[in-house]
């Protein structure tokens, strides 16, 4: 099996499968001028471009500028599996984890974003391959059918249209012999081409007349005030208000990372699958799907029947975003390798992309807001790799608390409170090194690492 996946992955290009587009639209200037405006965003990924869209449809006649690093959507944005779903917390089990008593108004507002985020779909024809499959949660493990069952029992609490597959009906959606058993929540859930999704917004904004500046990265924010002035190498802006969409970055303040950790999801895409290689694995509803190993593995199709498949969580000292690993084939094997665990009917098919790089995550493992300079200033962020839809949920929350919070989802817990702090360096390493040592291998060795995954559980994370 070794030399199969040495095979699939021979010839990989290492580049996110979605930026790798002919028809990506061209950067925007830089940012060489000294500009004023009313709200700044620092951001070209999914929460900066929904904040910026959001504020003009609120508000057409204000000025907003959006600054960016590097292009728009070549962070997180660009990177990831493309499920969207109602949800605004991470899932509807960990809302009830982190929020019991605010679980009604987040699926409430959870139901409502999604609406918005369909109606922005469809009045700006943003073709970003949606498909409204579903998501599907399965368990590799008859161990983890009981949690499986409560998962579904809390779907129907708050009235999804959810349903509960055995086994067999299980393997009917998706021909896969690890799979016991599933939950599939069929309500406004699906997948997105993310890439295309975030030319679509970077468009619509540009229509509304955001002013964007992309290689233009922010060298600091200064307080004058009743203003903020961001600093760039080569102008500023100078705005009372300030949107940071900087996701696991964390730019705009020294102080965000002690509550943000910038871990690292690995992703392989696959060749498109031939007709009969489809027939094989069934799926034919196209959900995106989850499944229950310690280490989770996600997947989805693409348009031209490619499969997404992506986990496996790192760390890197101080955070770093983009070390060499990353580019280093062994990094892939373990994922190459539990792609063919899932689907060996598929052997001899290869990978066309692998990447990897860093996603915001936090104890909360869902958006929190950061307020600094007296509030002028706000980061919205740690989502922990589930804000293809949440984002528009995060900004349009982050934009009212800039505003003075006037909305009552503003005033709740959610909005209000922040997730634990994270330990600093060196300890911040150590502990992720042993977490994700124990991820790797709980499943088949057990011993110290499930007590060791559970206590980091009871700090805040849940990973166990």
């Amino acid at each position: 099996m070794t030399q199969v996946r040495n095979k699939a992955l021979a010839d990989v290009t290492m580049t996110p499968f979605w930026l790798d587009r002919p028809d990506a639209p061209e950067p925007r200037e830089r940012l060489t001028r000294h500009l004023k405006a009313d709200l700044l965003v620092v951001g070209g990924g999914f929460t900066g471009l929904w904040g910026a869209i959001q504020a003009k449809q609120r508000q057409p006649e204000i000025d907003v500028i959006l600054i960016e690093k590097g292009s728009v959507a070549n962070g997180a944005s660009g990177r990831p599996g493309g499920v969207v779903s109602t949800s605004v917390m991470h899932g509807l089990s960990n809302a009830v984890r982190i929020f019991p008593k605010d679980i009604a108004a987040l699926e409430k507002l959870g139901q409502e974003n999604m609406h918005g985020f369909l109606k922005t779909l469809e009045e700006h024809a943003i073709d970003c391959h949606a498909e409204w499959g579903g998501e599907l949660t399965v368990a590799v493990d008859d161990a983890h059918i009981e949690a499986l069952h409560e998962e579904h029992e809390l779907h129907l609490k708050y009235g999804h249209q959810a349903v509960f597959l055995d086994q067999s009906a299980v393997r009917a959606e998706i021909n896969s012999p690890r799979y016991k058993a599933g939950v599939w929540s069929k309500h406004i859930c699906g997948t997105v081409h993310p890439a295309l999704l975030a030319f679509g917004l970077k468009r619509v904004a540009l229509t509304l007349g955001v002013r964007i500046f992309e290689n233009t990265e922010l060298t600091g924010l200064e307080d004058l005030g009743d203003r903020m002035k961001a600093h760039a190498a080569s102008g500023s802006v100078t705005a009372p208000k300030v949107l940071l969409a900087t996701n696991a970055f964390a730019a705009g303040h020294r102080k965000i990372k002690n509550r943000v950790v910038a871990v690292r999801d690995r992703v392989l895409a696959t060749e498109p699958l031939s007709a009969e290689q489809m027939a094989a694995i069934g799926w034919s509803h196209r959900q995106g799907v989850y499944d229950t190993r310690t280490q989770m593995n996600y997947m989805r199709l693409t348009k031209d029947n490619r499969i997404i498949f992506g986990g496996r969580l790192a760390y890197a000292f101080a955070g770093d975003p983009f070390p060499s690993i990353d580019r280093e084939l062994d990094t892939y094997e373990p994922l190459a390798a539990a792609f063919f665990d899932t689907f060996p009917q598929l052997e001899g098919l290869r990978f066309s992309h692998a990447w990897s790089g860093p996603i915001d995550l936090s104890t909360r493992m869902a958006v929190h807001f950061q307020r600094y300079h007296d509030e002028k200033v706000v980061y919205a962020g740690g989502y922990s790799g589930f804000g293809v839809s949440a984002s528009r949920f995060g900004a349009r929350i982050a934009l009212d608390i800039l505003d003075g919070s006037k909305t009552p989802e503003s005033r709740l817990d959610f909005a209000t409170s922040l997730p634990n702090t994270i330990p600093p360096e060196p300890f911040r390493w150590l502990g992720a090194q042993i977490t994700m040592y124990a991820l790797d291998t709980a499943d088949k060795s057990g011993g110290w690492r499930r007590p060791w995954l559970k206590m980091v559980s009871a700090m805040g994370f849940p990973l166990s």
